[in-house]
């Protein structure tokens, strides 16, 4: 399936591992850990041949079908059935076969005919050998278990919300098939809890190799079977072959032992060397004294090293500058794509320090009104209006504020233009971007990484109204943990789509609007079972 040997990862000019050698076989299903920033995505990128390793080798004996963070399809025109059929290829076999039916239609005398019959017997007979109706229909049968409504199969990827290109690439990568190798990289992002669960059973029931990457630790303890461990303060992988549920346990239980050991070890140390102290004042055991005191030295050096704690970015987010009673509205707001009417008479009225929770179905038009409000899209009716003292803070979820062309530092200099050098810096540090990270290009990030970058991009915005759409996807639990706490403690206005039930805890919110309907109603734990539904 895959095959690793001896691979050393950079990001720029950081050691990300070093001579790394494992497989995946078929029946693995590993789950990839770590802390964001630790080379989780890089190392996933280069196990799908996206990228090269800097040293080593990483070979495959059979498909891989590889889910990234970016949800862009390539081409945002294809249609979403032929988006998910090209993952084998049908999608062109397809199109031939339309265009064949089509000919036969417009057939003009008894030559034509027969020429475009003998057309279309070919294109039919190469559709049916990639799988023909049946495989359509399983393309189908993936896409509704992950909550895409057959509505919407034969339009446009590009016409689709974020939450649902996303399902559109899952969908295209599990229809792939085959028995290869699926490498995904947080797969129920933008997921409602009915499609998780079909994912679960799916995953469980895989009989290829899979390698995930993932922050659901309930997901991990379902279908993992293996769990390796980038550990970023030693380059390298920790292999464990077990559960999520075990690996859990035995790594509380060598943190005990490690630590046991440790301080059993400094403790004969010590007493070897206060013997040692005592002894070296006399001549006739003065040469004991310093064997001793070697001793206790080498005794201190064969100590497995304590383990460091990792780092966590200190996330916080602006102070709002002052501002009107009502900063931010909006009245009658419309949006269509296509003949699909995605928003319809939504008006909106937020006051100084309010906070909203908007909810709905994917597709129901969540991340496009939180664009509209940012002034990304324009309405197709109806207004948004801005109060006195307006700052609107907007984080995208698929990180659209994001220039990828620019480094980390360019992006934060051209979130916050007044910073200092050494100001953009200190910010920086403390969202973990140090040394040379600054001067990495934003394209090489990993998910989690631009989620704080972004974030990093608000702290100075001044912003007394933030528009922030899934803040918490991409995170390890303890950024998340300091992202639920900033929005906790931040005194301006928020409005909020999630999924994430902690992200409503945090938020606390007052009100909440209901789409498609654009139902406004004030916040009730009643509404709490619609969030994971989201």
């Amino acid at each position: 399936m895959i095959t690793v040997r001896g691979v050393g990862l950079r990001a720029g000019a950081r050691l990300l591992l070093s001579d790394v050698s494992f497989t995946v076989s078929p029946g693995d299903r590993i789950g990839l850990v770590g802390r964001n920033g630790a080379g989780k995505t890089t190392l996933m990128t280069a196990l799908a041949g996206r990228s090269k390793p800097a040293g080593g080798v990483i070979t495959h004996t059979g498909p891989v079908g590889f889910l990234a963070q970016d949800s862009r399809a390539a081409d945002p025109a294809v249609t979403v059935i032929d988006r998910i059929l090209s993952a084998r290829g049908l999608d062109a076999a397809l199109r031939r076969l339309r265009a064949a039916e089509v000919a036969m239609a417009e057939a003009d005398g008894h030559g034509a005919l027969e020429r475009a019959m003998a057309g279309y017997a070919r294109a039919e007979a190469a559709f049916q050998a990639g799988g023909g109706y049946a495989a359509e229909a399983e393309a189908a049968r993936v896409a509704a278990g992950l909550g895409l409504p057959d509505r919407v199969m034969r339009e446009p990827v590009g016409a689709l919300s974020g939450g649902q290109r996303r399902r559109v690439e899952l969908a295209r990568i599990l229809f792939a098939g085959h028995g290869g190798t699926l490498l995904l990289d947080e797969p129920t992002n933008h997921l409602d809890a009915d499609s998780v669960a079909w994912l679960r059973t799916f995953l469980q029931s895989y009989q290829g190799g899979l390698v995930m990457i993932s922050h659901e630790s309930r997901l991990l303890a379902d279908i993992v079977n293996r769990v390796f461990h980038l550990d970023a303060t030693r380059a390298t992988i920790d292999i464990h072959n077990t559960g999520w549920d075990t690996y859990l346990a035995q790594r509380k239980a060598d943190e005990r032992r490690r630590t046991r050991e440790r301080a059993n070890g400094e403790r004969k140390a010590a007493s070897l060397h206060a013997q040692a102290e005592k002894m070296k004042a006399r001549s006739s055991t003065a040469v004991m004294a310093k064997s001793m005191a070697r001793r206790a030295d080498r005794m201190l050096a064969e100590l497995e090293p304590a383990r460091r704690a990792e780092k966590v970015a200190r996330i916080r987010l602006p102070e709002p500058q002052p501002c009107g009673r009502v900063p931010l509205g909006a009245v009658s707001l419309a949006k269509s794509y296509g003949d699909h009417r995605v928003l319809s008479g939504v008006d909106l009225a937020m006051d100084r320090g309010s906070r909203l929770v908007i909810l709905g179905l994917n597709g129901a038009g969540k991340t496009t009104l939180l664009r509209l409000l940012a002034g990304v899209e324009q309405p197709d009716a109806g207004r948004v209006v801005h109060g006195h003292g307006l700052r609107l803070g907007y984080f995208a979820q698929e990180h659209d504020t994001l220039d990828a062309a620019r480094t980390v530092r360019q992006n934060l200099a051209a979130a916050a233009p007044h910073l200092t050098e050494g100001e953009a810096r200190r910010v920086l540090g403390a969202f973990l971007f140090t040394g040379d990270d600054a001067d990495k290009p934003t394209r090489v990030l990993s998910g989690g990484e631009k989620t704080r970058l972004a974030l990093a991009g608000l702290v100075h915005s001044g912003a007394n109204v933030l528009l922030l759409d899934e803040p918490t996807n991409n995170l390890d639990p303890a950024s998340r943990g300091e992202v639920l706490a900033a929005v906790g403690a931040y005194p301006g206005a928020i409005v909020m789509v999630t999924h994430d039930e902690g992200a409503i805890d945090a938020l606390r919110p007052d009100r909440v609007l209901l789409l498609p309907d654009a139902d406004e109603d004030l916040w009730s734990e009643d509404y709490r079972d619609l969030v994971a539904l989201a």
